[in-house]
């Protein structure tokens, strides 16, 4: 998933955003990598491992209490709660049909895709979203274009702007 890799070095020291999760969370992503990506057992596991010893300070505890109040889909209201429970300015996810912005927009979250959050990365610091997608297409052998090429399928918005001559 080329995709949570580019999120992942953009949340790197120096980083662009600070990424968030719970332990729920994390848990449901290394149960998606296997059920609907046929990633093996032990590869959702350790980069499950990964994501904790390289982002400590990225877990959200104190989130539990308040689920019950989110007024989002149900299978989802765990997520919106760690979100609000960390002061979070985004939630950035590909499933926005379970997060309508009235439910978020109350507590002054804006719930994005990961495209529109990549943009906004870009204006950010755009020569340090570049480098870190050429380290990127590096570690996994392949050019820079060949990289923009894969997360096309997934953030075709940010990739555009990237191809722009």
């Amino acid at each position: 998933m080329p995709i949570a890799d580019t999120l992942l070095r953009l949340a790197e020291p120096p980083a662009l955003y600070e990424a968030r999760w719970t332990g729920q969370i994390l848990a449901e992503v290394t149960r998606t990598l296997v059920v609907r990506f046929g990633k093996s057992p032990e590869k959702a596991r350790y980069r499950e491992a990964a994501m904790h010893e390289f982002f400590r300070d990225s877990i959200v505890e104190n989130y539990k209490s308040i689920v019950a109040e989110m007024t989002n889909h149900p299978k989802d209201r765990h997520v919106l709660a760690a979100a609000v429970a960390c002061r979070a300015d985004y939630l950035v996810t590909f499933n926005l049909k379970d997060f309508p912005p009235e439910a978020a927009g109350k507590y002054n979250i804006a719930v994005i895709g990961p495209s529109t959050f990549l943009k906004r990365l870009l204006i950010v610091d755009h020569a340090v979203v570049e480098a870190r997608l050429g380290d990127q297409a590096a570690a996994i052998g392949i050019s820079f274009n060949d990289l923009l090429d894969r997360l096309a399928a997934s953030v075709p918005g940010f990739v555009s702007i990237l191809r722009k001559p």
